[in-house]
């Protein structure tokens, strides 16, 4: 490990390695002060960026934060790195990169081209560099586009996944949260549900349920039970009509063995739901979500910083092609984004930080009630996002999901930053939608009377 150091405030601050610095340079945040990470000081948070900025980009070539042989994501990003994608940038500086990035030369097919030569650790090393804003423009020129049922991140278009979760799962309760849903225009991302009993009987009975609802209606979505990928794997054999196959993942081989993943259980996974072949407009068929201390809570993040090793996730993500990937970004606690301002950082982070790496970005714009948030911080957060392009967003009814006992955002505020931001579903439900009459001519929901309601919650 090689040490480095910067002048600031007339003083020399030495960094003992690699993860040492990334972890000073990053905005402060309570789970890298939990961990004993974070800068000590402004000051000291100064000096490492300052010898970040200065830092060759390549040097992220030669050191592995967790070493090679002892971590199959570290092999996974090594082995998968494209040097030819790499070329145009590897003689910058880590500093030079961020004026790349934010120069009229790094447009969407540069930046397109370029991301499989990118490693997580570099992408993440930059972001750290950056403002609020250059996150957003950054994010903005990257365009990821997946497709299933729904063509998703298309210029102009935002997406929303439909979570009509239940705190005992209970089918009716469940579909009515989806026809409020589909009422209000979402669900073009993804219907997804997280199960309050996880095991197989239950999930089949959910997928079946939701697969009933689209082919009576001919309503072009995809739907996910988020079970865990091992149920989902058993579903798939006993023929129950699954699209997508989702999966919590981590930036660590131990940070997934605390999932019970593993990245063969994942490929294994992607080639039972490709073999399916239920996709329409595309074959993206896998869901993932990350999150902002998961690797910390598992006691499994080799003293590296929250946020490099969530964007070490995105590198996990990447190699498997998915349909959907967000971050749930205010969803684990206090403990590791403590109040609105970090969450919003967070948020725009990771969004940035996955859309550099080629990865199909949305955010579930969260806090949990002990936090220091409300949601007018999650309004922040929303608009933010939907001006750096996010592919989409998580709604669930009321913004309040009684299951998991968290905040988020509703049908209705997807509604609002559509219209304050000019924004379509995707094309296929928009399509839909206007079949449906549930669109007036300028493109807003329209209100539909009793009897056309009465007609969509047919079973």
């Amino acid at each position: 490990m090689t040490r480095r150091s910067s002048l600031a405030g007339g003083e020399r601050h030495v960094f003992a390695d690699l993860r040492a610095l990334l972890a000073a340079a990053s905005p402060r945040r309570s789970g890298d002060e939990l961990a004993g990470l974070a800068a000590e000081s402004d000051a000291r948070r100064v000096a490492a960026r300052m010898a970040l900025a200065d830092l060759p980009l390549a040097a992220f070539l030669n050191e592995a934060l967790v070493p090679y042989e002892r971590d199959e994501v570290t092999r996974l990003i090594i082995d998968g790195h494209d040097p030819a994608a790499f070329a145009p940038v590897r003689s910058m500086t880590v500093g030079a990169f961020r004026d790349w990035l934010l120069s009229p030369a790094a447009d969407s097919a540069a930046l397109a081209a370029l991301a499989p030569g990118l490693t997580p650790e570099m992408v993440a090393a930059v972001s750290k560099l950056m403002r609020n804003q250059d996150l957003m423009v950054v994010a903005r020129k990257c365009r990821v586009v997946t497709a299933f049922r729904t063509t998703l991140g298309l210029e102009g278009r935002l997406a929303s996944r439909l979570q009509p979760n239940h705190p005992t799962d209970d089918m009716a309760g469940i579909a009515a949260a989806t026809l409020d849903g589909l009422l209000l225009g979402s669900g073009d991302a993804v219907i997804g549900i997280n199960p309050a009993t996880d095991n197989v009987p239950n999930g089949i009975a959910l997928v079946e349920m939701l697969d009933r609802l689209r082919q009576r209606h001919a309503i072009p979505v995809q739907s996910c039970v988020l079970t865990h990928v091992t149920s989902t794997l058993e579903m798939i054999n006993r023929g129950a009509p699954v699209d997508l196959v989702f999966q919590s993942i981590a930036g660590t081989e131990a940070a997934n063995a605390g999932f019970g993943v593993s990245l063969s259980i994942l490929k294994e996974a992607e080639e039972a739901a490709l073999s399916l072949k239920r996709g329409t407009v595309g074959q993206n068929v896998m869901y993932f979500e990350t999150g902002q201390g998961a690797a910390l809570s598992a006691e499994a993040h080799h003293g590296i910083d929250q946020q490099t090793v969530e964007v070490r996730a995105y590198g996990v993500a990447r190699a498997f092609a998915p349909l959907l990937v967000n971050t749930v970004v205010g969803f684990i606690g206090p403990e590791y984004l403590y109040d609105g301002k970090q969450i919003i950082r967070a948020g725009l982070e990771d969004h940035c930080c996955g859309k550099l790496l080629g990865v199909p970005m949305g955010v579930d714009v969260c806090y949990t009630n002990h936090a220091e948030a409300d949601q007018d911080d999650m309004d922040t957060l929303m608009t933010l996002l939907g001006n750096a392009g996010v592919n989409f967003l998580i709604a669930v009814p009321g913004a309040d999901d009684i299951m998991l006992n968290y905040q988020s955002l509703s049908f209705h505020d997807i509604l609002a930053l559509r219209q304050l931001q000019s924004l379509r579903p995707a094309p296929e439900f928009e399509a839909w939608l206007a079949r449906m009459d549930m669109l007036e001519p300028d493109g807003r929901m329209r209100v539909l009377d009793p009897s056309a309601i009465r007609l969509l919650a047919a079973e």
